[in-house]
């Protein structure tokens, strides 16, 4: 049975034997190798959605595949961009949408691997129209942030827009601050222009969760940043230390080792705050994914079963 929900309304243009295959899920869980598999099973190429590994400088501590993993199977949008780059997920829905434009003129499927949640969103859902934010703006908001700190900027958006707030990762100065770049911009609140519109895809879109049990999960996430450490994750974070200032390294591993090196903290200290970083951002992401009914969950050690669903829902869609 031909099914067409994702390429609705039907048109010329919707090609149902044409099949993004999307492997989310939370840090740690282990969508690398997994998709790697899947990826050679099904002859395909892979689109990272992980907007850390957009970064080449920043390899340790986002988890990058390996020089031979990536030999194994064709990567898009892993080292693709500079931590001197403006980069967001409107632009990336642009990019990909436009890749995979390519990409399916080729290929019947395409996976897309990765656990940014709103640059998922983009891809498979669209994003709203939202104007680019000028250099000026852009300045005067990372200064404030970067003199007054993360409560300052978290209360000038409960002031600017209450509704974004109760609805934004507070934790987030990136999120927080671009928020407050378009409040300023457009003289209203930036919540007004997020409609959540859903926008048609000419192809298909099977999603297919992964996951553990939290105890399971929690001992990986925290294993993995001992590994990061062991494998130089302090000399990578101390190479780029005067960039600090940077959205890019205002995340998890990083700020966290700043605080290190300031001399606030102890190393120890430090790495144990990555832990429990990281532990609670896999939190926030599986809350936000499991809004998505579409969905489908698995053990990531179930390959066959994952398998089965795969090549059963593919061929519905045909």
């Amino acid at each position: 049975m031909q099914n067409t929900d994702n390429c609705q309304p039907p048109n010329a243009n919707c090609q149902l034997n044409k099949t993004l295959l999307v492997i989310l899920g939370p840090t740690g869980v282990g969508k690398t190798n997994i998709s790697l598999r899947l990826a050679e099973h099904f002859g395909c190429l892979i689109v990272s959605s992980d907007s850390r590994q957009f970064y080449r400088e920043l390899k340790i501590g986002t988890a990058a595949p390996t020089d031979e993993q990536l030999s194994r199977v064709t990567h898009y949008f892993i080292g693709s961009h500079s931590i001197f780059d403006e980069y967001n997920a409107g632009q990336y829905e642009q990019d990909v949408i436009e890749l995979l434009d390519k990409l399916f003129k080729k290929h019947d499927v395409v996976m897309l691997v990765g656990g940014s949640m709103m640059y998922i969103d983009a891809i498979c859902n669209g994003m709203d129209d939202i104007p680019t934010v000028d250099n000026e703006t852009r300045i005067f908001w990372q200064k404030q942030f970067a003199d007054f700190g993360l409560e300052f900027i978290q209360n000038k958006l409960k002031q600017l827009d209450p509704k974004h707030f109760d609805e934004v990762d507070l934790q987030n100065p990136k999120r927080i601050i671009h928020a407050l770049e378009i409040c300023s911009m457009i003289g209203k609140p930036y919540s007004q222009l997020r409609t959540g519109q859903r926008k048609t895809r000419p192809f298909n879109i099977l999603k297919i969760g992964l996951n553990r049990q939290r105890q399971e999960l929690y001992y990986r996430i925290n294993a993995r940043v001992d590994e990061m450490i062991e494998k130089g994750l302090l000399e990578e974070a101390t190479r780029f230390y005067e960039y600090r200032h940077l959205n890019t390294l205002n995340t998890v591993g990083y700020k966290e080792l700043y605080e290190y090196i300031d001399g606030n903290w102890t190393l120890d200290f430090a790495v144990n705050m990555i832990k429990q970083d990281s532990r609670h951002y896999a939190k926030r992401q599986l809350t936000w994914f499991n809004r998505d009914k579409e969905i489908k969950w698995f053990y990531p050690e179930k390959e066959d079963r994952i398998l089965e669903f795969v090549n059963k829902s593919i061929k519905e869609f045909s």
